[in-house]
């Protein structure tokens, strides 16, 4: 199931019970975290929307929400998240980053998750199959597969001598990703050139890097303010006609491309390869 997809679920099964029980008397209003943009987060919030519509809550009629976004601005979620907590009946986050700033923000309140990173490591939860305390959701796992990523990468593109890296700094994952792609990279015998990227400027800059390298392929990091900047990153890709591969199936398709497997293939064939 798609991240996106299950995000509608997520909105009519879990989430409205706590909200109902929390606000019988009036409208309940439902606060959403973001750590990046509207427009950037906009497949989540259509498909957190349609999950409420089939529960029977119409946006503005039996329900509100409000919404919060640190624009990539980690350093933000905190203020962001305290807001929140004071006028709303229960938190969604779609971040590791803003789930941990609204858990302590918060320790009443319900708060439901998705994120791609473990939630017991997250110290989010203490258990998977009881969470515990105020914090429920799911986690896709997405941010311990990198090694797993780049060893699909080389099977494709096994002529590629460097890799060019791409990870968000202030990812709270990072230097798990990090040690990860390492130590595949040994396993595999092939080189990566990493470049830290937290922001357009230095999103720019990594692709300068990447092509100054001569990188044969591309490998994006799971991380969400990626996600959100995806037709920057397939436009920069593009320009460089390196095969990439993505966190998320659908990532490509900013680019016009319906997958990652399509986006490895349709780079080889503007490559030449």
């Amino acid at each position: 199931m798609r991240r996106r997809e299950f995000l509608g679920v997520l909105g009519s099964a879990a989430a409205w019970p706590a909200v109902a029980r929390a606000q019988q008397s009036s409208k309940p209003v439902v606060g959403w975290l973001g750590l990046t943009s509207e427009s950037g987060e906009a497949e989540m919030i259509a498909a957190f929307r349609r999950g409420l519509k089939e529960a029977g809550f119409d946006e503005g009629r039996n329900v509100s929400i409000e919404f919060r976004f640190a624009e990539g601005d980690v350093s933000r979620l905190p203020t962001l998240a305290t807001e929140l907590a004071g006028k709303t009946a229960l938190l969604f986050t779609g971040t590791t980053a803003a789930s941990v700033a609204a858990k302590k923000a918060t320790s009443t309140l319900p708060i439901v998750f998705v994120i791609g990173a473990d939630p017991i490591k997250s110290g989010l939860v203490d258990r998977l199959n009881r969470p515990g305390a105020n914090v429920s959701g799911i986690s896709f796992f997405t941010n311990q597969m990198e090694g797993k990523r780049l060893g699909l990468l080389h099977e494709v593109a096994p002529k590629a001598d460097l890799v060019a890296v791409l990870l968000n700094p202030n990812n709270p994952f990072f230097e798990a990703q990090r040690q990860d792609l390492e130590n595949a990279s040994r396993e595999l015998g092939v080189k990566i050139h990493l470049e830290r990227a937290g922001n357009d400027r230095e999103i720019a800059s990594a692709f300068q890097a990447f092509e100054q390298a001569h990188a044969g392929a591309l490998l994006v990091g799971a991380d969400v303010f990626f996600f959100s900047r995806r037709a920057l990153v397939i436009d920069q890709t593009g320009k460089l006609r390196l095969p990439a591969i993505y966190e998320w199936r659908h990532y490509a398709e900013a680019g016009g491309l319906m997958s990652y497997g399509t986006s490895l293939t349709e780079s080889f064939k503007q490559a030449g390869d």
